[in-house]
């Protein structure tokens, strides 16, 4: 295998690796579209996201969960609506989503379309695993090869599309006990929060929708076992040829690094626990993609930075907290570092 370079206190360079996550491209393309319609011209977005117009036009074609994740993220900041992903998820038509959609909708009961969300949501996205705790009532949803740091608007999409589907196969205006995200955000408009009709939280350890536990056993309307046996056998044969995701330990640090800042437990020993490998074993893997457990921790840090100060209900002193400092005089000094600013010039110049 080999190896690439470690440059110490430096920033993490991109690096594509050999096999990578990709997405039917669904939400990128109602995005472009939604771009288009407002009089933007998305192409600029498209480059920055490494993204082609072929990629985008072209149904047929698969494209990066994390090139999609990053143009929505460009079209969002553009359109000035920090919440494209629900909106967009609220207008598609649901026949949209293809296969999948279809094989839910043909099932027998809410439990076995769910089930069936988990063994086949990679055909739409590699990125996301769903789980689906039945006696739980919760549906849980985990990045896998991407980071998780930079997707808000992907992630609220497959929240709210998911939604959508449970209420449109058993017919009823379904209410989810909660809703939890992973990022952060101060609220939701008032109309956001009435379309979900239950508390939706932000900064929590996991994405997820947990419903009460007897919702499984509503029927679905449309249930056709003979079109769902006929649909199973297709998913599965796909599923079986999409290709395996390598690891990615950077990604993988990453990810365990975001939930555990806020509790000043980012640290090796905790990270390693986490993912339930020594710390000689976790340096090795690292090392071997070209980074070391001081980078992760450090480039992670200053991204959230930035992106926390975009948020005016969080103060300098919050944002510290959740970064891990316990003192913000040591916020204030590796954001200089960072940037050549003090953290309250920097919010003061957006």
């Amino acid at each position: 295998m080999a190896r690439f370079p470690i440059r110490r206190n430096s920033r993490i360079r991109q690096r594509t690796p050999g096999k990578f996550p990709t997405a039917a491209g669904g939400i990128a393309r109602l995005a472009y579209k939604q771009a288009k319609a407002a009089g933007k011209d998305p192409a600029h977005f498209l480059v920055r996201a490494k993204l082609t117009l072929r990629q985008i036009t072209d149904a047929h074609i698969r494209v990066p969960v994390k090139a999609q994740i990053d143009f929505l993220n460009f079209v969002a900041n553009a359109l000035q609506d920090e919440f494209l992903g629900i909106r967009l998820a609220q207008k598609v038509d649901l026949r949209e989503l293809g296969l999948v959609y279809y094989v839910l909708a043909s099932s027998a009961k809410l439990n076995d379309a769910l089930q069936r969300v988990e063994r086949y949501s990679g055909i739409n996205n590699e990125g996301i695993r769903i789980r689906y705790r039945a006696e739980q009532g919760s549906i849980v949803f985990q990045h896998v090869g991407i980071s998780r740091l930079s997707d808000r608007h992907q992630i609220e999409f497959f929240v709210t599309i998911l939604l959508r589907i449970c209420r449109h196969i058993v017919d009823r205006q379904l209410v989810p006990d909660t809703i939890k995200f992973m990022h952060r955000r101060a609220r939701l408009p008032s109309d956001l929060q009435s379309f979900f009709g239950c508390d939706v939280t932000f900064g929590n350890k996991a994405d997820e929708i947990i419903f009460s536990k007897h919702l499984g056993e509503r029927a679905v309307v449309s249930a056709d076992p003979y079109l769902n046996s006929l649909l199973e056998k297709f998913c599965d044969e796909v599923t079986s040829n999409r290709r395996a995701i390598s690891s990615d330990w950077r990604i993988k640090v990453e990810n365990v690094i975001a939930q555990l800042l806020p509790h000043g437990q980012a640290r090796m020993p905790e990270v390693c626990r986490e993912l339930g490998v020594s710390s000689r074993t976790l340096s090795r893997r690292l090392t071997s993609e070209g980074y070391t457990f001081a980078e992760v921790l450090d480039v992670l840090r200053s991204d959230l930075a930035k992106r926390y100060l975009r948020e005016p209900d969080l103060t300098i002193s919050e944002i510290a907290w959740l970064l891990g400092y316990r003192q913000t005089s040591s916020f204030d000094h590796a954001f200089k570092r960072w940037t050549g600013k003090m953290p309250s010039h920097a919010r003061a110049r957006r």
